[in-house]
């Protein structure tokens, strides 16, 4: 039985990698050669802050003092329409008068930042008011 030019070619290849894989093997770094340098440990600078520190600190950041609410700031009426579509302030202004307010809009230098279901936030420069509903428990 004689082989076929690709099975002899097949045969020849399969001897060299027969021969080559020992000697690739014997010829390998060893493993320890194959590990990265080992780095001294980063030093800490000074001493960590204690665990209770942390676990003694509010969850969320709890307010633990009561806001003042500016006594310049609009006074809240009331707040009519769906919160963040079309919501509107209903505001005393220092005046006395009375009007609506969409988030964005200023009255007395006091800009309508946002509205909430009890409140509404007003900003003044650096100022900010969280002005509550009337009636409400603040």
């Amino acid at each position: 039985m004689a082989l076929t030019r690709e099975q002899t070619g097949w045969c020849a290849a399969l001897a060299v990698l027969a021969i080559a894989t020992p000697l690739m093997v014997a010829l390998a770094p060893s493993p320890e050669a194959l590990q990265p340098p080992k780095l001294p440990a980063p030093s800490i600078r000074g001493t960590p802050p204690p665990l209770d520190a942390a676990l003694a600190r509010p969850l969320f950041g709890a307010v633990t003092e009561a806001r003042t609410t500016p006594a310049d700031a609009p006074a809240l009426i009331g707040i009519a329409g769906r919160l963040n579509i079309d919501a509107v302030a209903l505001v005393r202004t220092a005046d006395g008068t009375s009007r609506t307010l969409a988030v964005g809009e200023a009255v007395d230098g006091w800009q309508l930042r946002a509205l909430a279901i009890d409140a509404a936030f007003f900003t003044r420069g650096t100022q900010e008011a969280r002005v509550p509903m009337p009636g409400s428990e603040e």
